[in-house]
């Protein structure tokens, strides 16, 4: 995320002056319960498959979660195609007919839903189109649903937010981190995020635009990281930047040191969408609360914003 607006330094000195840090709660999210089911029963798989393949968990969670409604699609139900691969020059196995973006479009069947991620791991790593997705970071998660939506895995225009929507609402960045392990004590957990904290050897520069004190995260950050260099409580920033604890910061991302306003600041009054952004996204650009960005909007939680909307920000 680039922020483009003007701003100015802030000391470091002065940014520990400035009292302004009231806590506040995270958005909560109503989850449904079909795909918390399905996160448990797959995410093992989707893992293993990250490791394998080097295709991101969250990624394969989402799009498996997207394209087959959790698994209780009637195609995903027909055919144990989680992916809604279609059969495609080639293929040789069974197929299912449904309606796509035609009548009667053809699509792959598998004997086992495991065979339907095996598939599609094979399926993005095959040939050209998916390749340069293999550069990004394994926990650059935007990334990828932007390249996926850009290389033509869907037609949906609002598909890679709709990807990112997922992988924030139900936090399954989680499972890209190399030390996500099932069955890991809170202690391991705690000695871990310790280690990464001793790890930090950079600085910040503190800067304030639209009356709001921000860093720009830089590679390898975390808020636990940030919070320490700052003097704060990891819990605080994750509080401001409504996140939930494992949260990943991307380089660019903005980290709020202060709760974010009700709407934006005059002259930003309206936001196009583009590809790979989700009201969370937008709401960090902004300084903007989130649940206001939807509430100034008239949307429920259940929106995903698509290429070309147009959103009010205050």
């Amino acid at each position: 995320m680039r922020f483009h607006y003007k701003y100015r330094y802030i000391s470091i000195l002065s940014l520990f002056l400035i009292c302004l840090f009231a806590p506040d709660s995270v958005l909560g999210q109503s989850r449904l319960r079909v795909y918390e089911d399905y996160i448990d029963k797959y995410s093992g798989i989707a893992v293993k498959h990250m490791s394998d393949y080097k295709i991101p968990a969250s990624i394969k969670l989402a799009q498996g979660i997207l394209e087959s409604g959790a698994g209780m699609s009637d195609l995903a139900r027909r055919s144990n195609n989680h992916f809604g691969i279609k059969c495609h020059r080639g293929w040789r196995g069974e197929s299912v007919y449904a309606a796509d973006d035609t009548p009667n479009d053809c699509f792959r069947k598998y004997r086992r839903v495991e065979d339907s991620y095996d598939d599609h791991s094979e399926f993005l790593t095959t040939g050209s189109r998916y390749r340069e997705l293999f550069n990004l970071s394994i926990t650059d998660y935007k990334g990828w649903a932007r390249g996926l939506q850009k290389t033509g895995y869907a037609t949906d225009r609002a598909y890679a937010n709709k990807l990112i929507k997922l992988i924030e609402d139900y936090e399954l960045y989680r499972f890209d981190n190399k030390n996500y392990r099932r069955g890991v004590t809170r202690q391991q957990r705690e000695q871990a995020k310790k280690q990464e904290i001793a790890q930090t050897n950079w600085t910040h520069q503190p800067y304030k635009t639209h009356g709001l004190l921000y860093v720009v995260a830089v590679n390898g950050d975390t808020f636990a990281g940030i919070a320490n260099e700052f003097g704060f409580k990891e819990k605080d920033l994750l509080k401001f930047n409504e996140v939930s604890e494992g949260f990943p910061l991307s380089e660019g991302d903005i980290v709020y040191f202060q709760k974010k306003k009700p709407r934006a600041d005059q002259p930003y009054f309206e936001h196009v969408v583009q590809i790979g952004e989700s009201m969370y996204s937008i709401s960090q650009k902004y300084g903007v609360q989130l649940r206001n960005l939807y509430r100034l909007n008239k949307k429920s939680y259940e929106y995903v914003p698509e290429e070309g909307d147009v959103l009010k920000l205050r």
